[in-house]
């Protein structure tokens, strides 16, 4: 994978502060916001701001595009993400904000509250920031066999997906709908918006001609959707599958949206939403 467009400068390099002591409120959850966190994309509004501030020691966060091999490829993929976005924003005659990308290592405090690492890469949609700590990646290979660059493009071009559905409405529709569902009808629509952020990560890889696939490229996002599916994720945490309990969708699901916004690159196939069952 290439890049050969204007990498984003709209990152901000919080690598080398404190996020604080914070903790997750009560040791019984602790495995589940890992499993949550090795989803990707999960809008955390709720959950993260469950979590307490703690007392954080702040140092100058680096603004502009980072110099490291790291903070260079996710500002190389925000800033194709950025071109992509705002193409289509403008064809349907809307005007598309960019959102900034936070590197953080070990915890940080967002505008939807304090996150440790464990929640894995996630969008605030208070602040319109995406958030994620690079040593994810670390994680995505040895635990989960889902290796490669394109891989972690998938990661942020996910998350730029709710930055995307937080612009056009969608995400304060679900928050709306929160309050009168029952988890496990919650749930189900939770699975659709992330399959909806798969399809818009699929969307972006399609349209981006600023970058030049490897051979095996795509095949890198297909392993890493099928690695972080609900369905194998909660085989490996508790031993059996609960599809009531899903929130992100099974692994054929996310492959297959993905796929689908890869091979349309028409946003308009991309309503998760009008699916009866998934």
């Amino acid at each position: 994978m290439k890049f050969f467009g204007k990498s984003s400068d709209n990152i901000e390099d919080a690598r080398g502060s404190s996020g604080g002591g914070g903790k997750v409120i009560g040791g019984g959850i602790g495995v589940l916001i890992v499993i949550v966190g090795m989803f990707f994309g999960k809008d955390l509004t709720g959950l993260v701001s469950e979590m307490p501030v703690g007392n954080s020691e702040q140092t100058a966060v680096q603004r502009g595009t980072p110099q490291d091999a790291g903070g260079k490829f996710v500002a190389d993929v925000l800033g194709s993400t950025d071109r992509v976005w705002e193409a289509q924003f403008a064809e349907l005659g809307k005007q598309y904000e960019e959102p900034a990308l936070r590197l953080f290592t070990g915890g940080e405090q967002s505008g939807c509250g304090y996150a440790n690492s464990a929640v894995g890469p996630f969008y605030c949609p208070a602040d319109h920031k995406v958030y994620i700590d690079l040593d994810f990646y670390k994680d995505l290979k040895e635990r989960f066999g889902a290796e490669g660059d394109f891989a972690q493009a998938y990661v942020i071009a996910h998350e730029v997906g709710h930055h995307v559905q937080n612009l056009l409405g969608t995400s304060e529709k679900m928050q709306q709908a929160r309050a009168s569902l029952s988890e496990k009808e919650y749930n189900k629509l939770s699975v659709k918006l992330e399959l909806q952020a798969d399809f818009y990560a699929g969307l972006w890889a399609h349209h981006a001609k600023d970058i030049t696939l490897d051979k095996g490229d795509l095949e890198e996002a297909l392993n890493a959707a099928n690695a972080i599916g609900d369905d194998k994720l909660q085989k490996e945490a508790q031993g059996e599958v609960v599809p009531d309990a899903f929130t992100h969708g099974t692994s054929a699901q996310r492959i297959y949206w993905f796929k689908k916004g890869f091979d349309t690159g028409d946003i308009s196939q991309g309503d998760t939403f009008k699916i009866s069952e998934l």
